[in-house]
């Protein structure tokens, strides 16, 4: 146990399932039946962990407004761990979410101390060209982080809920941690939360689809959404076991209790500093009821946070993909033939000798090669499945895989930088 999750950081996670009971992120494999058309992602187990995304599917089954938001951090080439984030923000867009992805250059310009001029150009020719070409759609929002004043403004209203012990706590900030840094988790926060301001629709699931190692942002986020509300609602029970709903006010103006009290059903009693409600157990009609006063008394009512978690890819060679390590990972502007070689050197799962092979059968849980293959070059689960079991009683060797995994890859970045090159004469369509 005793996982370190570092948004900025080495991650090395043997046992995805500590997660679960160490930072209570929910199995999502449960969900896949309440949603119509899952992503490979879902299907294949890619996706393996959530927080509140049940709020996203019921928003998709019953045609109700929600949002999908992710960000990037402009520090260098985009890799197919991005391709992944930007494929499952696309992905429930083309459900019907509304879209927002920040370029974080607040972030990087802080953290990595790269320039604002350096951060613009990585935003656009790396992350936002690739981001189009994978089909993101204009009707979503594409901004930098230091552009947005709904972003800063937002950052600077939760900076009053959150204090450098908690940010200690979450993300191990110590005394030498410059401010600038502490700013740009909160800035996250406010990406994060964006999309719930009343400018775009009001409160709505908003889910993140992210990496493990993101989790302590969406952690940060949910406790300061939930600060940042007026009212708190809990389930309760009086000394005769009778079970009632309060609505206690946290930070509540003068009349707003006295008008939960009026507007929620069932028995309402007002009390100083709370409304206790009987004879009713319909907690969404009373969140709904008392998110509204909110509203109405300038409040924010955001609703907690939603997120999807994926897998990490292996490197090429092995042990962890490294943005700093070119032959362990292949990036959307690499040359596709020297990409398929990368391929071709790679790491698989195969036996020391064809004849152990043949006998034994190649493990691909643990070949990098298969790796790509399932997350990103093979659409057809029945092809995929099929794949696997030759791999497993030993009728397909490695050399096969790699020259499909070598040509699928190479065809992959000639078409997507063909189609970066359309995006750039399009980026006006997304106000840049």
């Amino acid at each position: 146990m005793n996982v370190k999750l570092d948004p900025w950081g080495a991650v090395n996670i043997d046992d995805y399932s500590k997660l679960f009971d160490e930072f209570g992120i929910l199995p999502f494999d449960v969900l896949i039946p309440d949603i119509a058309k899952p992503h490979k992602y879902m299907r294949r187990n890619v996706i393996f962990g959530h927080r509140s995304y049940d709020l996203i599917t019921d928003a998709m089954k019953n045609g109700k407004p929600f949002s999908v938001m992710s960000g990037f951090m402009p520090s260098g080439k985009v890799h197919l761990g991005g391709k992944m984030v930007m494929e499952e923000i696309i992905w429930h867009q083309q459900m019907g979410g509304n879209a927002f992805v920040g370029i974080a250059d607040r972030e990087s310009h802080s953290v990595r101390g790269m320039s604002w001029e350096k951060c613009r150009e990585l935003g656009i020719n790396e992350y936002i060209l690739s981001l189009i070409a994978l089909g993101f759609e204009p009707d979503g929002l594409i901004y930098f982080q230091s552009e947005s004043s709904s972003v800063k403004d937002l950052a600077f209203e939760l900076g009053i809920k959150a204090n450098f012990s908690e940010l200690s706590a979450i993300y191990g900030f110590s005394g030498e941690t410059n401010i600038s840094h502490m700013i740009s988790a909160l800035t996250q926060s406010a990406d994060i939360l964006q999309p719930q301001l009343s400018e775009f629709g009001g409160p709505k699931p908003t889910v993140i689809p992210v990496g493990a190692d993101q989790d302590p942002h969406i952690r940060l986020t949910r406790g300061l959404g939930h600060k940042m509300n007026m009212f708190r609602i809990e389930g309760r029970e009086d000394n005769k076991d009778n079970q009632y709903i309060s609505v206690r006010g946290k930070a509540a103006p003068e009349g707003a209790l006295a008008e939960v009290a009026e507007r929620v059903t069932g028995d309402a009693k007002l009390f100083e500093g709370h409304v206790d409600i009987f004879g009713t157990d319909d907690f969404p009609a009373i969140i709904d009821a008392v998110r509204q006063v909110e509203l109405d008394f300038g409040g924010y009512g955001f609703m907690p946070t939603a997120a999807t978690y994926h897998r990490f890819m292996s490197g090429l060679q092995g042990g962890k993909m490294s943005s700093s390590i070119p032959e362990s990972h292949i990036a959307l502007t690499d040359d596709p033939k020297e990409a398929a070689k990368k391929v071709k050197r790679a790491k698989t799962g195969g036996r020391v000798t064809l004849d152990e092979q043949k006998k034994l059968g190649g493990e691909p849980e643990k070949c990098s090669v298969y790796e790509l293959l399932l997350f990103h070059l093979i659409d057809d689960d029945n092809e995929l499945m099929e794949l696997h079991s030759e791999c497993v009683n030993g009728s397909r060797m490695c050399g096969s895989c790699k020259s499909l995994a070598a040509e699928l890859m190479s065809d992959f970045l000639t078409e997507h930088q063909e189609l970066r090159e359309l995006a750039r004469d399009r980026l006006d369509e997304y106000g840049l």
